[in-house]
């Protein structure tokens, strides 16, 4: 079963009024751009939950991944597919905020990042194979640039039809970069460290690709 997407105030410091406006300001330049597809967290859901079959039984393509956490109520397993970016032993992901969501609650959580606020500790499926890891929220100003830069630049070709699903117009590598910092700079940036090797663990050259 997918994981529900469901959304919940962030409780921040006095800067979260701050953030919530920039979040909000960004959303509303960008809102142009966008298909009328993903309005809500359940159109999210809907499209994991689609994509999600023929990722748990064959490959999963570069630059994305199966997520499972612990759900915090239920102490369940809960999947969603999400754009990942492998780099070392490390994998960036992004909950995004697409700009429909974010107008109106900027500072929205989804359920999978508080299961993971919960429990730490995640599978991730890359590739054919799937791996142990501990996940957290990026938070020292140095690491986000870099992860910035990481989950940003980097163009699969599993990125182009993202890319028409979420903007209007032909699908473009700029489009597709420009698209994913909007998602990281308004959105909430994650790392998985990779802990240990399950299902055959990943072998080392999937480590070494970007």
């Amino acid at each position: 079963m997918s994981q529900s997407t469901g959304t919940s105030p962030a409780l921040d410091d006095g800067g979260s009024e701050a953030r919530a406006a920039a979040i909000r300001e960004a959303a509303i330049r960008e809102e142009p751009k966008h298909r009328r597809l993903i309005t809500s967290p359940k159109h999210g859901q809907i499209l994991s939950g689609l994509m999600r079959p023929g990722y748990t039984f064959g490959s999963v393509p570069s630059g994305h991944a199966v997520l499972t956490t612990t759900g915090r109520k239920t102490g369940k397993p809960r999947h969603k597919v999400i754009r990942a970016i492998l780099r070392g032993d490390r994998v960036y992901i992004v909950q995004l905020r697409p700009p429909a969501v974010a107008v109106n609650t900027p500072l929205a959580v989804a359920a999978w990042v508080l299961n993971i606020r919960a429990d730490p500790h995640v599978q991730l499926k890359l590739g054919r194979r799937t791996c142990a890891a501990t996940m957290r929220e990026i938070e020292d100003p140095a690491e986000l640039a870099r992860a910035r830069e990481i989950f940003c630049e980097p163009v699969h070709l599993v990125d182009y039809p993202e890319c028409v699903i979420h903007l209007k117009g032909r699908p473009s590598a700029r489009k597709i970069r420009d698209l994913h910092r909007y998602w990281f700079d308004t959105g909430v940036p994650l790392v998985a460290e990779l802990q240990s090797r399950a299902a055959g663990g990943i072998p080392p050259p999937l480590l070494a690709r970007t």
